[in-house]
């Protein structure tokens, strides 16, 4: 592959991110959950180790968004009238990004509900 090329395909990997961001309403309420996690990061500062394990889990989230986004759109493609079989490859990927959810909303719960009842005295 020539350095060009190479170049290139992290355009059109660009390209995926911003077409699932424009397209997928789930894509933004999975941003502003990730911001909001940053931002608590912010507020109530967390170690090196626990910054790395946020940034995995909503790079998780949002990988598996464009994914299921990318899985919608193959399904659409090939059966555009209502089959069982695409509602269930569908209703599959889907469900992977919401196990990835709830498993990231844990983590935060983990990290930020301790420092968050300690900084207002419940703890």
């Amino acid at each position: 592959m020539t350095r060009a090329r190479f170049v290139r395909s992290f355009g059109y990997a660009i390209e995926g991110i911003v077409q699932a961001f424009r397209e997928g309403r789930n894509f933004k309420v999975q941003l502003c959950f990730a911001v909001a996690a940053i931002v608590l990061g912010i507020i109530f500062p967390i170690e090196p180790h626990e910054w790395a394990i946020i940034f995995v889990c909503i790079g998780v989230v949002l990988g598996g968004e464009c994914v299921n986004t990318s899985i919608e759109a193959i399904v659409d493609l090939v059966s555009p009238e209502y089959n069982e079989l695409a509602k269930r490859a569908k209703d599959c990927a889907a469900g992977a990004v919401l196990l990835c959810s709830i498993a990231s909303l844990f983590v935060a719960a983990f990290l930020f509900l301790p420092r968050m009842l300690v900084a207002f005295g419940l703890l």
